[in-house]
């Protein structure tokens, strides 16, 4: 027999979106269960990149949800975009006021379990959520296996999907993919984790003949770096030493601090947006709605952006039982995506080199990446973008 438990919302995913979702709820007086087939262990050790916006940071820190964001984070003031052997720096203050932190996402995850768990949050490692049913009544339900393979029925007034682009939840908002909005590109990024200093004191978006680079870091001892690649390039074929000269030859100008490489890996580049965002009382939030390309820093601020207008939108219904702003939660929060969409998409092409580009191709981005670089215009909006747009409001 099934054990069946009760509570306001269900959230599947123990992400960033997730575990805010369940703190800024609770902050409103709504309970939630909150359920990850991953271990805790899992979640917080799964190094993951880590730029935040400033709307993220500065409510992750008004709400608790972070006491370490500021103090143990980086504030970066800009970037530098490189390209024919030459740096131009981006000045996050001086365009638009704001800048950016590096905080890693494990961090951020370690931050908001520690919150959740100090105080009295239903928190479920190692459950595997099944499927969703009865999305189109007032009483979803989530069926879900423990560990040990037990069944495990949860029933709410509403279910989150925040489980990660490979969404059990979506499935109950849009049985078919037919209608998603989807993009996948030619190349793919070969990352690498290295004991090494920082390289630089900001992030580098390097384009060049042989393709892009970043320099990036992760602390003051280990360095993040990424590669475009063959998305069918296997991560162990080459040498540490061939890695850094391919790197290095794509730096022209900044000698890469090296050490040795402890963590390699293959990502992939895809864009997705599901047609859907809700249906009844099941909706998305995060992965399980939309991906973007890593390169404009846009996947976890899309998501905690998301969540600000459900958790609003959920607190008008669970507790003034007003339908309105969730009514208007998809089209608000597709808003934003498309917006995010169209500038990782903008700053992937504009710094990579597409297998198939041609000699205009190459000289047609040059000029892009020149009018960007010598246009206030155009450095402001890349500085507007990169720093993130106001947080959504109720209006």
């Amino acid at each position: 027999m099934a054990t069946t438990v009760r509570t306001r919302v269900a959230i599947i995913g123990a992400g960033p979106a997730g575990l805010l979702l369940s703190h800024l709820l609770a902050k409103d007086g709504i309970e939630s269960i909150v359920l990850d087939r991953r271990s805790r262990e899992e979640i917080e050790s799964t190094i993951r990149a880590g730029i935040l916006e400033q709307g993220t940071v500065e409510l992750l820190e008004q709400s608790g949800g972070s006491t370490r964001v500021r103090t143990d984070g980086h504030r970066h003031d800009g970037i530098e975009l490189r390209f024919a052997g030459e740096g131009h720096r981006i000045d996050f203050p001086a365009l638009v006021g704001r800048s950016v932190w590096l905080y890693p996402q494990h961090e951020v995850l370690a931050d908001l379990i520690a919150a959740r768990l100090g105080e009295g949050q239903d928190l479920r490692f190692g459950v595997t959520a099944m499927r969703v049913e009865h999305a189109d009544t007032g009483s979803p339900r989530v069926v879900a296996e423990d560990a040990d393979g037990a069944a495990l029925h949860i029933e709410a007034d509403f279910v989150v999907g925040a489980d990660g682009s490979r969404s059990v939840a979506r499935q109950a908002v849009s049985a078919s993919r037919a209608d998603d909005y989807f993009r996948e590109y030619p190349f793919a990024w070969f990352g690498i984790l290295c004991e090494a200093p920082p390289s630089a004191s900001e992030l580098i978006y390097s384009n060049s003949p042989d393709g892009f680079a970043l320099i990036s870091q992760r602390s003051e001892t280990v360095q993040r770096m990424y590669l475009q690649c063959d998305p069918a390039e296997d991560p162990a074929a080459a040498t540490e030493e061939q890695l850094w000269e391919r790197l290095q030859a794509r730096v022209l100008g900044t000698p890469l601090q090296r050490g040795p490489i402890f963590q390699r890996d293959i990502l992939r580049f895809r864009s997705f947006v599901a047609h859907e965002l809700r249906r009844g009382r099941v909706a998305l939030v995060g992965d399980a709605a939309h991906t973007v390309p890593p390169t404009g820093a846009k996947g976890l601020n899309l998501a905690v952006a998301d969540v600000v207008v459900l958790s609003r939108a959920l607190r008008a219904l669970l507790l003034s039982r007003d339908e309105r702003l969730l009514d208007a939660y998809a089209q608000t929060a597709l808003a934003r995506i498309w917006k995010a969409q169209h500038f990782s998409w903008w700053m992937t092409s504009m710094l990579h080199v597409s297998p198939d580009a041609s000699a205009f191709d190459r000289q047609r981005q040059l000029g892009e990446l020149r009018s960007v670089v010598e246009s206030e215009a155009g450095r402001t909006y890349l500085a507007e973008a990169y720093t993130g747009w106001p947080m959504p409001t109720d209006a």
